[in-house]
């Protein structure tokens, strides 16, 4: 049997992997500045979170959903602490995609209504949303048969009246676009869908999948714009590596037996690994950390006069140029032993590296990326 072939891959096989460094079978060793579309946050094989999972495998590593877990319980209460909302519930799945379909399905029973608005260069896993960062019409098409989506304009504040009205059940929106090139929403963008959610009786549901749990400098990306969301979604770097994802909820979304469902979510495993890594974020202060480091890489990429524009925050950040960033993605991987990341928008490179990036590390980035366009410059 082959492998279904959805994927470009590299052929480069990692056998290990350590801190933001990664070995391949050749023993060629590689600085990862992607982990893996920001799924590593506290690094490759971190010694606590590697211990914490092993101590894990020696007790059990899965369990029925109608025990109550006290893993579960003490992964809720560290997440709500750390990430601002202890007042709102958890509902434990495994992906992003699963957690956004969860959110609007609770949404959607909230308010009885069906509509949707989501925006254009959004990603949203591979959903009933999963449309806007691809210009691939055979992947599009049957997305876009989905009537009760809504997709407009991103940061066009000027048509969010007209269209967000109480027909609306829910609005989804990224806290920072991630696939469709690390696009920030405006402040007043966003405050003004707040404002309209509220008014209307719409759920407001922010995808922190890629940009929470630490990466844009905050714990959650929209707590830079200092509003709060009635449902937030998370993955990606929760579990730094393992299947882990949730959904946190409004206290006023009430919950009832048999409204949602999941096999593996919340599983021994899953939360052992959610927890060790929410320990490791605070107790290594890794939020600060993602400020300082990214800021500073921020800063020394606009210097470059063939930089177009830089987008991001913390270590969440985008690049790009006025030519396709192929060749310079190529020229970091293979001359310099750099991964980096594409999107949508393919003149921009995205950067995501585990958020304990050392200075030295980001400064060996930074001297190679300085050294291709000096290349292509030629």
């Amino acid at each position: 049997m082959n492998l279904f072939d959805v994927y470009p891959l590299f052929d480069i096989v990692p056998e290990k992997a350590e801190g933001s460094w990664l070995w391949d079978k050749n023993g060629i060793k590689y600085l990862d500045l992607y982990g893996g579309h920001a799924v590593i946050s506290v690094g490759h094989s971190h010694p606590y979170y590697v211990e914490k999972l092993e101590q894990q495998l020696h007790k059990i590593s899965f369990y029925s959903n109608s025990i109550k877990i006290t893993l579960q319980l003490d992964l809720a209460e560290k997440l709500g602490s750390l990430s601002g909302y202890p007042d709102y519930s958890l509902f434990l799945c495994n992906s992003g995609a699963e957690a956004n379909e969860n959110a609007l399905k609770l949404a959607s029973f909230h308010t009885g209504r069906k509509k949707i608005i989501a925006f254009s260069k959004s990603f949203h896993g591979r959903t009933s949303l999963a449309v806007a960062a691809t210009d691939d019409p055979s992947i599009l098409s049957p997305m876009n048969e989905n009537s009760n989506v809504i997709f407009l304009p991103f940061n066009d504040e000027s048509i969010l009246e007209k269209h967000l009205t109480t027909e609306i059940g829910a609005v989804i929106i990224e806290g920072i676009q991630g696939v469709g090139g690390v696009n920030i929403p405006e402040k007043s963008f966003l405050h003004k869908l707040n404002e309209l959610c509220k008014k209307n009786g719409i759920i407001l549901i922010l995808d922190e999948v890629q940009s929470g749990y630490g990466r844009s400098g905050k714990f959650f990306a929209h707590q830079h714009h200092e509003i709060k969301a009635d449902i937030i979604t998370i993955a990606k770097g929760m579990g730094n590596g393992f299947p882990v994802a949730g959904v946190l909820i409004n206290p006023e979304i009430k919950a009832k037996h048999g409204m949602l469902g999941t096999t593996f979510g919340g599983n021994y495993l899953a939360c052992a690994a959610a927890i060790a890594v929410l320990e490791i974020i605070k107790n290594e202060h890794l939020i600060s950390n993602a400020n300082v480091i990214g800021n500073y890489i921020v800063t020394e990429i606009r210097k470059h006069k063939l930089v177009k524009e830089v987008r991001g925050l913390g270590l969440m950040i985008g690049v790009e140029f006025d030519f396709p960033s192929a060749e310079i993605r190529n020229k970091l991987l293979f001359d310099h032993k750099i991964f980096t990341g594409s999107s949508s928008n393919k003149n921009t490179i995205r950067i995501l590296p585990a958020l304990n990036l050392k200075l030295e590390e980001a400064d060996l980035f930074l001297t190679a990326f300085k050294s291709c366009l000096e290349d292509i410059k030629k």
